[in-house]
């Protein structure tokens, strides 16, 4: 072959690889009340014309926002006694499926620190009054349930996965109460306190596993002392980061991140104020926040409001969940697909909120609350989404309050028998296809029927979360990078449509 025509041949195979990569093509997962479970619906090839009759959602990877760290559940004493009773088949299945890259392959996820109410009894790691020094500190407690089930996890796990820690309460001794539920941390143990966070995160590094951040304390709010808890307020959880914490951090050698608040988002830009002290500031990493105070609202305007006024902190919800089991439903009904596409499920407001509240409470359709308070998160700065439990009984629990609550897996060991709710693949939706180091990019308009969100992976792929709450289909075409890719998404359905 001559040399010219070599040259023209490698020229010819670059431009056809090229037109072959831009031609690109957009696959499609869609979970749906007709019985679609993360279905793979095949793939649509990009073309260059575009149908004037539909609306057209355009995405734009050169927009960028904030960058996803990942998405998962919480490890509980709870659920590691649920799936130890399992058989080992059973038991290695939804470990597979909730970390492993076929299943929810979940990349961030949540732990307490000392017992909290999805535990089987209240317990600390150091019940010795008076041991300033944590001499007696042990995390003997976890050692039989919660490490393993951590250690089973990352085996099963690719890519890995971040843990955040979160106290329910110090110990009583620590309190000014001398209980497990309610009371405050006293002036003189708030450097013993920073010590037992050191303490847990060296003693989890132990037995090899990492943490990755802490939250302060779990809903410092309170609960009204119905399980364990601890009152702060902003000034002195303030306090307690840039005095006590952060420095024994450094101290320590500890890379570890720290979040501050950890409660309703209702309250948020109050909690975020403490960002207003530099030497908090620089000390704290992000904020936390859950979804109780409302089951409709994801609060956008106060999740913008304060990344706006604190750009540099990151926005994380750090816990959600089915929370009302057992108290207006007929029992088992939440072990029926069904139930989770109706609006039937209530939450604690629905009963108990306060008359000026309970608008923020009424009846809801499950699937939609989890995927529009992710949708309507992420598109308001959440760079993470940590559902509670990863694994529940036919119950709700068990936990030393009978606080039923659902889980998206729930089992009954007495029979070894696994049931995936919708729940699971809502989230799976998310955890599979949106991987850390992504970023949340430019996107829009999307049909004012479905709420959608766009991200794009370290790999390149682009992955658009949709949701039709409604009962009609909804057609529409995706533009990205010149090529349209026409999609059809059922009603009552959540697609993520992955471009590659």
């Amino acid at each position: 072959m001559k040399k010219s025509a070599h040259v023209f041949f490698i020229l010819s195979i670059a431009v056809l690889l090229s037109c072959s990569r831009a031609s690109g093509t957009l696959r499609i997962y869609q979970t749906s009340q007709s019985g679609d479970k993360l279905a793979d619906k095949g793939s649509v090839s990009g073309t260059g014309i575009q149908d004037p009759k539909i609306t057209t959602i355009v995405v734009d990877p050169e927009q960028r926002y904030q960058q996803i760290v990942g998405f998962g559940g919480a490890f509980t004493e709870s659920s590691a006694c649920v799936l130890d009773q399992l058989s080992d088949a059973k038991r290695a299945d939804v470990i597979r499926n909730y970390f492993g890259p076929d299943g929810a392959a979940y990349s961030l996820t949540r732990t307490h620190i000392n017992s909290c109410d999805f535990s089987l009894s209240t317990y600390a790691y150091d019940i010795i009054p008076g041991d300033s020094a944590l001499i007696h500190f042990s995390i003997k407690e976890d050692m039989d349930d919660l490490v393993p089930f951590i250690r089973t996890a990352m085996k099963a796990s690719r890519g890995g996965f971040k843990i955040l820690a979160s106290p329910w309460t110090a110990p009583p001794w620590m309190k000014d109460n001398n209980g497990w539920f309610g009371g405050s941390l006293k002036p003189e143990y708030h450097e013993t306190w920073a010590l037992y966070f050191s303490k847990y995160i060296q003693a989890y590094q132990a037995q090899g596993i990492p943490i990755w951040g802490v939250t302060v304390e779990n809903e410092p709010l309170g609960n009204g002392g119905q399980w364990e808890s601890m009152i702060f307020t902003p000034q002195t959880q303030a306090e307690f980061v840039r005095d006590h914490l952060a420095p024994r951090f450094k101290k320590d050698g500890l890379d570890v991140k720290i979040l501050i608040y950890d409660q309703n988002r209702d309250e948020l830009e109050e909690w975020a104020a403490m960002l207003d002290d530099p030497d908090v500031a620089d000390a704290v990493w992000g904020i936390a926040v859950h979804w109780y105070s409302s089951t409709t609202d994801w609060y956008p305007e106060a999740l913008n409001a304060v990344h706006e006024k604190y750009p540099e902190h990151m926005l994380m919800h750090t816990e959600g969940c089915i929370d009302n089991v057992g108290n207006d439903e007929p029992a088992g009904v939440w072990l029926q697909d069904e139930w989770y596409w109706e609006k039937e499920a209530t939450d604690w407001g629905f009963f108990w909120a306060a008359e000026a509240d309970k608008s923020k409470h009424p009846p809801y359709v499950p699937v939609y609350r989890y995927a529009c308070d992710i949708i309507g998160g992420l598109n308001s700065w959440l760079t993470g989404w940590i559902d509670w439990n990863m694994v529940l009984d036919f119950q709700g629990g068990p936990n030393h309050k009978n606080n039923w609550c659902l889980a998206p897996v729930l089992a009954d060991p007495g029979t070894d028998t696994v049931y995936y709710t919708p729940l699971y693949y809502v989230m799976a939706h998310f955890s599979r296809f949106i991987r850390p180091g992504a970023f949340r990019i430019g996107m829009g308009p999307a049909p004012e029927e479905l709420m959608a969100t766009a991200c794009q992976n370290p790999d390149g792929s682009i992955a658009l979360a949709v949701l039709n709450q409604g009962d009609q289909p909804v057609s529409f075409q995706i533009e990205q990078g010149k090529r349209f890719y026409p999609v059809t998404i059922p009603g009552r359905a959540i697609q993520t449509l992955v471009i590659r």
